[in-house]
This record gives C-alpha cells, sequence and structure tokens, in this order.
C-alpha cells in the first residue's frame, strides 16, 4: 500500500464554494481518498470576513495545522499599493509570498493545492514549492475569476465549458495543464436561457451575472468542480497521473460518473 499523498491547501476562504470544496475533499478522505492535508494556508486573518472564518471553523474541527496572514495587512503595513489588471504585481506581493513560503517551509508536503486562492503567486511561491491551481474552464479557454469566464463564454455563445487543474507558474492560468473535465452549457435544457440572452443581452457585461443563464452555467460548473478536484487528487495520489503529466489527463467520465452517484444518494 503506498502512503497517502501529502499535500498543502491554500485558500482566501472568500465563499461557499471555497469552503464547499475543501469540505468535499475532508469528507473524501474520510471516505478512503489516500490524501493528507498537513497544512492550510488561509491569507486572511481571524476575524477579517465572516466567510473565512467559517472555513477556519472547519479546519481546526479537522484538527489540521492552520497558518493565516492576512494579505491586505500585509500590505497596508508596507504602504502598499492594490495589484491592477495588466500591470506588473507591486514589490510587496513577492515579499509577502517570501514570508508564506517560510511557513509552509515547516511542513512535509508532496504537493500544494490553491483553490479559491485569490492571490496571483509569484516566483517564491512556485519555485519552491510545486502547485496545482483550480480553474473554471477548459484548456485554452478563458482566462481570469469564474465570473469571468463565465461571461466569456456567454458572449462567444460556446456550446461547453469545463474544469481543469494546472501547475501553477508565472504565466498565469497557463501553466501545464495537469487534468480537465469537460460538460455541455447550450443544450435543450438551456435552448429557451440562450434565446432568452440574445433577445435581450445586458448593456454591462457585468449585468450578465444576473441573468438566469449565467447562474444555470455556474450550477453546472460547482456541482462538476469537487468531484473533478478529488478525481484529480485520486489519480496523482494513485501514481497514474504525474505533475505535470506527458499529456493532460481527460477526466470527464470519472467526474460524470461522480455526479450521477450524487444525484441518486
Amino acid at each position: 500500500m503506498t502512503d497517502p499523498l501529502r499535500i498543502a491547501w491554500l485558500t482566501t476562504g472568500r465563499g461557499p464554494g471555497s469552503y464547499g470544496a475543501l469540505e468535499y475533499v475532508l469528507q473524501a478522505i474520510d471516505g478512503g481518498l489516500p490524501v493528507n492535508i498537513e497544512v492550510v494556508f488561509v491569507n486572511r486573518d481571524p476575524g477579517e470576513a465572516e466567510a473565512t472564518d467559517s472555513l477556519l471553523e472547519l479546519v481546526r474541527a479537522k484538527d489540521i495545522p492552520l497558518l493565516t496572514r492576512s494579505s491586505v495587512r500585509f500590505r497596508r503595513e508596507r504602504g502598499g499599493r492594490v495589484s491592477k489588471p495588466g500591470e506588473p504585481l507591486p514589490a510587496w506581493r513577492t515579499e509577502f509570498d517570501n514570508a508564506v513560503a517560510e511557513q509552509l517551509a515547516q511542513y512535509e508536503f508532496d504537493l500544494g493545492v490553491m483553490f479559491g486562492y485569490m492571490l496571483i503567486a509569484t516566483e517564491p511561491l512556485y519555485s519552491r514549492f510545486r502547485f496545482i491551481n483550480d480553474h473554471p474552464a477548459l484548456p485554452n479557454g478563458p482566462v481570469g475569476t469564474w465570473q469571468e469566464v463565465i461571461r466569456e463564454v456567454m458572449d462567444k455563445g460556446l456550446t461547453e465549458s469545463g474544469c481543469m487543474m494546472n501547475v501553477v507558474t508565472g504565466d498565469v492560468d497557463r501553466g501545464p495543464v495537469v487534468s480537465y473535465c469537460r460538460y455541455p452549457i447550450r443544450d435543450d435544457a438551456t435552448a429557451a436561457l440562450w434565446r432568452e440572452f440574445a433577445a435581450e443581452p445586458p448593456e454591462d457585461r457585468q449585468a450578465y451575472d444576473e441573468t438566469p443563464l449565467f447562474a444555470a452555467i455556474r450550477r453546472r460548473g460547482v456541482l462538476r468542480e469537487r468531484p473533478f478536484l478529488v478525481e484529480t487528487l485520486r489519480a496523482i495520489a494513485a501514481g497514474t497521473l504525474a505533475v505535470p503529466p506527458p499529456v493532460p489527463v481527460d477526466l470527464t467520465e470519472q467526474v460524470e460518473q461522480a455526479v450521477a452517484r450524487f444525484a441518486v444518494s
């Protein structure tokens, strides 16, 4: 019997998606997934956000080592500016990741998992440890937050979307792809929503978020992102999936089986 895969879990814990993913993985571990979470790192301090505090309580309840360091407080203490899209990251971001790397170095782990971690990793982190990151799109699909991804697939009228895990590098959301799954977003069940969206598209792209089509696409993604993560970790733990692999591994079949099991449970 091989030893469990030892992972570090990095998250901001900003909302129910981050909490639900960690809870799902912990339940899978209780059910036999050969993974140990050696440490959880959160880039917020206790009391900084109610949603994050709930995740911290979950970690403590499972008696998992917990590290917290507020990136917001770190930035303010150094008089740093907020990062802006399309611009180089400010110096404090590298300083912050140096500090995080020193904290993580206290623990032994085989792989880091970033899920709902809302900071772009810099060289002190990804050169010292190997991380994989969840991204709510197919390989070579849209980059950015999950909201930005859904807005783009709606704009382009795509027929499918997906989830992927990629190795964290300096090329944001474009590091080597480890695994992915795909799912339809344009079919009989969503046809009326697509027609409604095409007939009266919001003038402001951010207003897409309030449409029924946006919500339907999001539901399909959330339904799959958690089993997709577990199936990726299962394959890595079993030694059947390298990080990175020679070619990305399509886990659609395994994920759909997990979704089906959940639907009938």
